[in-house]
């Protein structure tokens, strides 16, 4: 069985065909566990593979080297469980939630936290740590201001989808930029011309909707009683916020990320021991189990009684499934064939930037990792882009609107699974409201097709030849 063929266009359409449907069937109409169909797609690709001529041990190798690509997140994976859980112990999240009843009007609240989530993201660099900080802080307020958690959730990814993408110590527009062989700001500056417009509207629909839910959250008197109970369960002063200073000053230094963590997580734990009075077995243990919050009011509890090691197990384990699926769909050419044959077919620019950005889906979503998936685009489309005498930067900027953008969007990768995991809440039911993340792969394809903002070499952009 070591005689392995490379699949035809039909046959890596029916496997992967083969993959969304088990996944999409199972999971609108069955209501299957999302970690129970991705197990049934692996199999299912496994015998593809065999029938291609793969041996047991070749898929097998296969499955771990998808993995193996994937470890550095599932490392992130644990320190952020750590992270949450000591921010909660040392009144970190309390106090920006006591701060923010106090400070953030209901109709401003969404545009607001919009654009905190992008200045985070923007000056770390990482969507995940603005996520499992700011975005928990901020979904604890619209859960007491009476807003849709799903709502909040989507304001959240796209502010912070918003700095990791456009971040220039972001990792992904880093890996976007390498991945094209251009320059880290010229890819930033192409990015420009799609990025800002749609951010522009994000605000606009942000600030339309909050005036609606302004009319409906909670009365003052139940704001009152939330920040009473805050006061009650931690002490709370400035101090409190210096773990998150400690975050935000050791990523802006290009710290690593797990470093900048690591140091968060040890400025809360003094915290939590010396300005909260907990114990230090009662602490540590959080870190694994999570906190625990027992106040007897209801908003209050579900809003603190998360964070630590376990609360990651669910997310984990479903991102080594579908790192062991990628790694097979990888290994055996399976995404590569078809994105080839549809290569062949192209003849415009328009639609060339078509193809990059929904071949960032669809890596996405068989691949399970958004790094993976940005560096598998540059592989299939930099010859092309050549050919066509498009800028190089043209084609980072279509990796990050495909790749970065969807990955928060699809539950089976390595992001969606985290900001489940995080947040408490399943990308099926918050991307309806991250605007962002649609709408600028949608505006940036509608501007290709009028001709906006393509960059030819040695010319300026384009408003003909698309």
């Amino acid at each position: 069985m070591e005689d392995m063929k490379t699949p035809s266009f039909l046959q890596s359409l029916v496997c992967f065909g083969g993959v969304i449907a088990v996944v999409i069937f199972g999971l609108l109409w069955l209501g299957i566990s999302l970690h129970s169909l991705l197990v049934l797609a692996l199999v299912w690709v496994a015998a593809h593979s065999y029938w291609l001529g793969f041996s047991y041990q070749k898929i097998k190798s296969a499955m771990i080297s998808g993995i193996e690509k994937g470890l550095g997140a599932i490392f992130i994976f644990f320190l952020i469980g750590i992270l949450v859980a000591a921010l909660i112990e040392s009144g970190t999240i309390g106090g920006l939630i006591y701060y923010g009843l106090d400070l953030l009007h209901p109709y401003f609240f969404l545009p607001s936290g919009l654009i905190l989530c992008s200045l985070m993201s923007l000056a770390t660099g990482t969507a995940w740590g603005t996520i499992a900080t700011i975005g928990v802080v901020l979904m604890g307020l619209g859960e007491a201001l009476g807003m849709p958690l799903a709502l909040v959730a989507g304001m959240v990814v796209s502010g912070a989808s918003f700095g990791d993408k456009m971040s220039p110590v972001s990792d992904t527009t880093n890996l976007a930029a390498m991945s094209a062989d251009t320059d880290l700001y010229s890819h930033i500056k192409s990015m420009l011309y799609t990025t800002v417009p749609t951010y522009i509207i994000c605000l606009l629909i942000f600030s339309a909707i909050g005036f609606y839910y302004s009319a409906q959250t909670i009365s003052e008197q139940e704001l009152l009683t939330l920040r009473e109970l805050l006061g009650m369960e931690f002490s709370i002063s400035v101090i409190t916020l210096l773990p998150l200073f400690v975050l935000l000053a050791l990523s802006i230094n290009r710290t690593p990320a797990e470093a900048s963590m690591l140091g968060s997580v040890a400025a809360a734990l003094l915290l939590a021991v010396f300005i909260q009075e907990r114990s230090l077995p009662e602490v540590l243990n959080s870190l694994h189990t999570g906190y625990v919050s027992d106040t007897g009011n209801e908003r209050i509890d579900s809003l603190l009684t998360r964070g630590g090691i376990t609360s990651m197990m669910w997310t984990m384990s479903l991102a080594l499934i579908a790192l062991s699926l990628g790694g097979i769909l990888d290994r055996a050419g399976f995404v590569k064939v078809l994105l080839k044959g549809v290569l062949e077919r192209i003849q415009r620019a328009a639609s060339l930037m078509t193809a990059t950005i929904s071949a960032g889906i669809i890596a996405n979503m068989s691949m399970g990792e958004g790094y993976l998936s940005i560096i598998f685009g540059g592989q299939i489309f930099k010859e092309s882009y050549e050919k066509s005498q498009l800028e190089k930067h043209m084609l980072s900027r279509c990796l990050e609107e495909g790749a970065t953008l969807s990955t928060s969007l699809i539950p089976w990768t390595t992001s969606g699974a985290f900001i489940t995991g995080v947040l408490s809440i399943s990308p099926l039911e918050f991307a309806p409201w991250t605007f962002f993340n649609y709408l600028n792969p949608l505006l940036s394809i509608g501007l290709a097709y009028m001709g906006f903002g393509i960059f030819r070499r040695t010319q300026s952009p384009q408003a003909n030849q698309y």
